[in-house]
């Protein structure tokens, strides 16, 4: 059924704060300037009557429904809503067929929007195309997560993708006095609040809107009465905040963003970072261990043989955790990440196996020479197998200088080149003083 935002509410029944506080005009309309500013294509396109498809992407509470009700009331079209979370196929034929309805009776553009749309799976998104293709609707999905991944390329093809930010502590403050202050708020309730406690709500909101006002309508609710003000003080304050979580996703894209940023804070040497986005992960409900296994990993993407001592540490991390439980472990896990951010860096190993494994797609599978082949049976000596291999231990220096142990059509070929860091530093002399022994060698394998 169509709903217009901004139709008198019936006097009676409860209506949060967030939504009592839905702007009426785009100048009400709090953050996303970077889309909304004077003169950007979307406000301009809004002004002028002419919406278009679009997806809103961006995190909980930032106004994503809000803007597509917005433009909707100002381009004069017919709005109808569907949730994936609660729809299907045949709620979308039902809000196409409304749709044809209102172009019929009307000539009136129609407005599709459907929250959560990664939710619909491809065979719901693919139905909206042939509306969107003959404008029979025009199309605005809202998502928290990446559209790239969740939605389908042909229904990406028809909308321009819009990227909607968190919104910064001083427009939630700005949004947090505008409540107070106005009379579909707050305004006629007589509120009493500090300043610093109005920024103290706006960080614990975590840039969500919605968040927020939630929390100063609670603590509306639990102001203690003086006279004709109701007083919000420190106390009602910590009993409001002690409850809000902070915005994060175990499977969603701030996830990665965190774990991406703590990954990139450990190569770059940061300790700093990485203990930041560590506690910011634990602090958001993240498992330890995922922040564990991650250690190791970069243990040998990143350091490998700069400095060998991070694999066991970040193994050594791991199982102090597995043993200890939280309290103890999670500080164990934030030694491995100092130590590791602090190491000497390769990524040598990392980029030696990525290009061994590129070669054995690509190339014909070369036989193993003959002298590198185990012979246990009498036939296979009699075919050469193991012909001419070299004991290395009983060769000068434990090192049979001219063998090759490639194939011959590749023999030439180098993976493992160490940096000049940390122990590679050692490795990469050995390594140039082998070489150069094979040069010098009248034994060469291969020529």
């Amino acid at each position: 059924m169509s709903r217009d935002l901004f139709q008198q509410q019936e006097q009676q029944g409860y209506q949060p704060l967030a939504a009592q506080m839905r702007p009426q005009c785009l100048d009400d309309y709090l953050g996303q300037r970077h889309i909304l500013g004077p003169d950007k294509a979307l406000r301009t396109a809004i002004e002028m009557g002419c919406p278009h498809s679009m997806i809103l992407w961006g995190p909980p509470g930032v106004g994503k429904t809000t803007l597509a009700r917005l433009i909707a009331e100002l381009t004069d079209a017919h709005f109808e809503s569907l949730s994936a979370v609660l729809s299907g196929v045949k709620e979308i034929r039902q809000a196409v067929e409304q749709a044809q309805l209102h172009r019929a009776q009307s000539q009136r553009k129609t407005i599709l929007f459907v929250d959560e749309v990664h939710r619909f799976n491809k065979s719901q998104q693919d139905a909206f195309l042939p509306f969107v293709e003959d404008g029979t609707v025009i199309f605005i999905g809202a998502t928290t997560e990446n559209p790239s991944f969740e939605l389908n390329s042909a229904l990406l093809s028809r909308a321009r993708v819009y990227l909607l930010r968190p919104l910064d502590e001083a427009v939630l403050v700005e949004l947090l006095n505008k409540a107070l202050t106005e009379s579909r708020g707050l305004g006629d309730k007589n509120i009493a609040i500090e300043p610093a406690m109005i920024e103290r709500l706006a960080r614990a909101a975590d840039g969500d809107g919605r968040r927020a006002l939630n929390l100063l309508e609670i603590a509306a609710d639990l102001a203690r009465n003086e006279g004709n003000t109701r007083v919000v003080d420190v106390s009602v304050l910590e009993e409001v905040l002690q409850a809000s979580g902070r915005r994060y996703d175990k499977q969603g894209d701030l996830f990665y963003d965190q774990i991406s940023a703590f990954h990139k804070s450990v190569r770059g040497s940061s300790p700093d970072g990485a203990l930041y986005w560590y506690a910011r992960m634990l602090d958001g409900g993240c498992d330890p261990l995922y922040v564990a296994r991650r250690l190791v990993a970069i243990a040998s993407e990143d350091i490998g043989n700069a400095d060998p001592r991070a694999l066991q540490i970040t193994l050594n991390a791991w199982d102090a955790f597995v043993r200890l439980g939280p309290a103890e472990g999670n500080r164990a896990i934030a030694h491995a990440a100092v130590f590791c951010a602090c190491a000497p860096k390769s990524n040598a190993i990392y980029r030696a196996f990525n290009q061994a494994m590129a070669d054995v797609r690509e190339d014909p599978s070369y036989e193993v020479p003959l002298h590198l082949r185990n012979a246990p049976t009498q036939l296979m000596k009699e075919l050469g197998y193991g012909e001419e291999y070299r004991y290395a231990h009983d060769e000068p220096n434990g090192f049979a200088a001219g063998e090759s142990y490639l194939p011959e059509s590749i023999h030439q070929r180098r993976y493992y080149e160490p940096e000049s860091r940390g122990l590679e530093l050692k490795i990469a002399e050995k390594l140039n003083h082998l070489r150069e022994l094979d040069r010098l060698s009248d034994r060469k394998r291969y020529t």
